[in-house]
């Protein structure tokens, strides 16, 4: 079997007991869960990266390097996300206010409790935003 990585926006230090970031595009790094079948086998950190020239597609594509097929957000902006459609990369969407801790996420991303991310719940940008 096979394994993957599922990157979750994180607080300074990441982990498992780090504090979720409210946005993708905001996060001070990336919890990176590796996943065998159901089961979270390892955990490790990635940098997030600056957005300067390439705007939001630096990021995606940094991780899709990385080897992340998904990705759980509390937030994301319409770009990112179809970004994330464009190259496969699959993303869920879990509220930061249900879902605090990256351990949480990943319980109930284990679990099969989340649903996949749609249109309607990325961020339109300014105040648009529902997290």
């Amino acid at each position: 079997m096979s394994s993957y990585k599922v990157a979750v926006p994180s607080n300074n230090p990441g982990g498992m007991e780090a504090s979720r970031s409210d946005h993708f595009g905001h996060s001070d790094l990336f919890t990176l869960l590796e996943i065998e079948g159901d089961t979270i086998i390892g955990v490790s950190t990635h940098e997030n990266v600056a957005h300067d020239s390439g705007g939001c597609m630096v990021p995606v594509r940094a991780l899709a390097e990385a080897g992340v097929k998904k990705m759980i957000v509390g937030g994301m902006g319409a770009t990112p996300l179809a970004i994330c459609s464009e190259i496969g990369m699959t993303v869920y969407y879990a509220p930061k206010n249900e879902y605090g801790l990256v351990r949480d996420v990943a319980t109930a991303f284990e679990a099969g409790e989340l649903s996949v991310m749609n249109d309607d719940q990325a961020c339109g940008g300014g105040s648009k935003c529902h997290h």
